[in-house]
């Protein structure tokens, strides 16, 4: 929504915007209860969200919280609930594009640092079964493709 504004106020720099501009404003004024109802869904649930997506990755693959022989968990949680956090006010102000531009474009650069490109992808994969588990399937059709955002911007393999 901010980055459709601000592209707004560029377009229309001194004149009035047309229907067909303000058309994305109309969507998100009749999209905001259910946005609203989604984020304070996901601020209820984020720790069993995190608990469940640890659990079930560890039953996918023990060693995706090691880098190398050091256990990385704790990091990776701490990591996990920024993502969540950050997708979900992306979700509630329908701004995906600010999500990737301010936070997803820096933290794909430490991801691929640390070699944790294969923990993202199995991060955000999982976690879009799970949230599916706490949230209406209209709440999960709104955040998911949030999560298949993160999962491709920071799931990447790595380039040999």
């Amino acid at each position: 929504m901010l980055s459709q504004l601000e592209k707004l106020s560029m377009d229309t720099d001194g004149r009035f915007a047309s229907d067909e501009e303000l058309a994305f404003v109309d969507a998100y004024v009749q999209s905001f209860s259910l946005r609203l109802q989604t984020y304070q869904t996901l601020q209820l649930v984020e720790s069993a969200i995190v608990q469940q997506v640890e659990a079930k990755m560890r039953s996918l693959d023990p060693m995706l919280f090691h880098s190398g022989k050091e256990d990385v968990s704790a990091k990776w949680k701490r990591d996990t609930v920024r993502v969540l956090r950050y997708s979900a006010i992306a979700m509630l102000m329908d701004d995906p594009e600010t999500l990737r531009e301010r936070f997803l474009l820096w933290f794909q650069t430490i991801m691929k640092a640390f070699g944790a490109e294969k923990s993202c992808n199995a991060t955000y994969e999982v976690m879009q079964q799970v949230v599916k588990q706490h949230l209406t399937p209209q709440q999960a059709s709104m955040f998911c493709p949030i999560l298949e955002l993160n999962r491709v911007a920071l799931g990447k393999p790595r380039n040999t």
